[in-house]
């Protein structure tokens, strides 16, 4: 078992754990500044261009939100715990339909039994590596909304709870169940209006939320534990993926990238994954660790499947997916 004690020194344990307010602040408003400035670009000059430069963006920094919920989720977002509670719930989960509450203890059984048979996101990387074939249908439905309408779908249908409910109490349920979101969601829409942009809210707001966001999502879960080469190894059954400019605005975020530093020390905020990352390799531990060069050499691991058709197989079986 790799103990926290085995790799940092008490000292840069104490560096590394340090969290703050204001970096927090400035994260989450980098969040919505560019959320806000991608709708503002297309407002102002409306093309294909732009439209689908917001769309990118847009669902990036929804994925991006979505992160910071996560540190939130363990603590880190701020130093406060008020602010870390208050805007980890209204200003990330909510407007992305998430629930800081509900995510956390779900979350924190994926850390405790990582890559192992009780690990609630197994289901995630289990089916890896699969052809290129299943990958290109997944991201055509990710992109196509199909997936976002499904995840919405279930999501609502379990909140409502039984169909044999009167309508009126599966509404009821609906309401207490999701109300963050249908408020967080209710105040965009209002700020959208009036400003004069009403139509922004359905166009570059849930349609990134149901397309770009379900693509990115389906890669980061992809990246982090898909065909490691050790589920045991806790150096080895969590991927760290580097990441350049261009990955980093539109699909890895918030240094998201860095998840085995972040499984490794539940501890450190976000921003100080890359310091913990360097402090590894420092040390010599890069030849012990799943790293990865870039998000492209992770999915043609991922796609490694061979169908039948490619083995010689013969007919191939119908994949259902």
């Amino acid at each position: 078992m790799t103990r926290v004690a085995d790799l940092l020194s008490p000292d840069e344990v104490r560096q590394l754990r340090r969290r703050s307010d204001l970096v927090g602040a400035a994260l989450v408003l980098h969040g919505w500044a560019v959320i806000l400035g991608a709708m503002t670009l297309f407002a102002w000059w409306p093309n294909p261009l732009t439209f689908l430069a917001a769309v990118m963006l847009i669902g990036a920094r929804q994925l991006g939100i979505a992160i910071l919920m996560h540190d939130a989720a363990h603590g880190l977002l701020f130093a406060s715990r008020g602010l870390n509670e208050w805007v980890g719930r209204w200003l990330c989960a909510y407007p992305v339909a998430t629930d800081l509450d509900r995510y956390r203890p779900y979350h924190l059984k994926h850390h405790r039994f990582t890559q192992q048979a009780e690990d609630p996101d197994l289901q995630l990387s289990a089916p890896f590596p699969i052809t290129r074939k299943s990958l290109w249908r997944k991201i055509g439905r990710d992109l196509a909304g199909i997936t976002g309408y499904q995840r919405r779908r279930l999501q609502f249908r379990a909140a409502m709870g039984p169909a044999s409910l009167p309508l009126g109490r599966r509404l009821g349920n609906l309401w207490r169940v999701e109300r963050g979101a249908f408020i967080a969601n209710a105040v965009l829409f209002a700020g959208l209006a009036a400003a004069g942009h009403w139509y922004l809210y359905p166009l570059l707001w849930l349609l990134p939320l149901l397309t770009w966001y379900q693509l990115v999502s389906r890669i980061r879960n992809i990246a982090e534990h898909a065909v490691v080469p050790d589920n045991d190894d806790a150096l080895r059954n969590t991927r760290t993926t580097r990441a350049g400019w261009i990955e980093r605005a539109l699909v890895a975020p918030y240094w998201v990238n860095y998840h085995l530093e972040h499984h490794l020390f539940l501890f450190v905020p976000c921003w100080r994954l890359p310091a913990a990352h360097r402090l590894l390799l420092a040390k010599g531990l890069a030849p012990r660790m799943e790293l990865r060069s870039g998000y492209r050499e992770v999915l043609r691991l991922a796609t490694s499947a061979l169908d039948d058709a490619t083995r010689g197989g013969g007919k191939p079986k119908p994949q259902f997916i």
